[in-house]
């Protein structure tokens, strides 16, 4: 069995929000530079069916008559004349990682998209998403893979609307997001839980700005490793946005590009725990190239088995927000 399995394409860089946005091409194509060495397969655009389980086919049919247009969805989410085939390879590449770790190929994932998807609402395109890249993977492990409890952590610095709507009323996706808030684009609250059956398996860490290392690495410790052990996932999907990043320009943290590869050796052993090291990786956010790319290296190389950082110590102030959330959070999960 291969390892890693690595997806991305450099036709989603046609995907063209126009100059000064901060979701330019460069973003891909710095990643992709930065991982020049190592064999990345192809995407294949999303079939139909695999988004209708997330998008009614209403949205669906409104984004396919998009296609060679260009116009501002909102005030933030751009369509250019290639950027619904953008999309379309963006959660196709999100379905071929997790195809890869649940049929036996690999045991570890990471589709490298643009445009990001996890703002994207079943209905609403939003925060220069326009379809729900990891939200799609996850369903589609479900009704095609076998999976039963698929685990979503979200660490990218905002919110993932999107993904938190679309499995609010179900018990097996537990989404699990650490955001910086008040930020965009709003909500994310610890009283989000989920409703229905989905009662429970919404977690949500709002985090003050300014918060790094030591207090993310505490949350996922903390809160993460117990909540993913009494809910005991066979497949782990990460929102692997890396605008927390101390240099980003649009987020207000202060994740290092070792802190991100720590994180992703607490998600390997989560996944190597319960899910027999299931493990795929979708990126999200991140807007400054340098930090980008070395954050994504730096977790493709833990992927691949390098040791991660050590554990960085809360500050005084990290460890109380986290033992406060903690204490939220106690009990009111599976």
């Amino acid at each position: 069995m291969n390892d890693v399995f690595l997806v991305g394409d450099r036709r989603m860089t046609a995907h063209d929000p126009g100059l000064g946005h901060p979701e330019s091409p460069a973003r891909l194509d710095a990643v992709l530079d930065a991982l020049v060495d190592k064999p990345v397969e192809a995407a294949l655009p999303a079939p139909r069916a695999a988004l209708e389980r997330i998008h009614p086919a209403r949205y669906v049919d409104a984004l396919d008559a998009l296609r060679g247009r260009q116009m501002a969805v909102d005030a933030d989410t751009i369509v250019s004349e290639h950027s619904v085939d953008a999309a379309f390879l963006a959660a196709g590449a999100a379905i071929q990682a997790v195809e890869a770790v649940t049929i036996g190929t690999h045991r570890r994932a990471f589709a490298f998209t643009r445009p990001p998807g996890h703002h994207a609402e079943p209905d609403l395109p939003m925060g220069f998403c326009l379809l729900s890249n990891v939200a799609v993977a996850a369903a589609h492990a479900r009704a095609a893979l076998g999976c039963e409890r698929v685990l979503v952590v979200d660490w990218d610095v905002h919110h993932g609307n999107g993904t938190q709507r679309a499995f609010w009323e179900r018990d097996d996706v537990l989404f699990f997001s650490l955001h910086q808030s008040p930020f965009y684009p709003g909500g994310g609250l610890i009283e989000e839980r989920g409703h229905r059956a989905g009662t429970g398996h919404t977690v949500n860490l709002p985090l003050p700005a300014g918060l790094g290392d030591g207090a993310y690495r505490a949350a996922f410790d903390d809160i993460l490793r117990p909540i993913a052990q009494r809910f005991r996932p066979d497949l782990v999907l990460v929102s692997a946005g890396f605008d927390a990043h101390r240099d980003d320009p649009l987020g207000g943290m202060e994740v290092s590009t070792e802190g991100f590869a720590a994180l992703c050796g607490v998600v390997c052993d989560v996944a190597d725990e319960h899910a027999d090291g299931a493990l795929a990786l979708v990126l999200e956010g991140g807007y400054d190239l340098r930090a980008l790319a070395g954050s994504v290296r730096g977790c493709v190389d833990v992927l691949e088995g390098a040791s991660p950082p050590p554990r960085a110590r809360p500050s005084t102030h990290e460890a109380r927000v986290v033992a406060a959330l903690r204490e939220a959070h106690r009990e009111r999960t599976p």
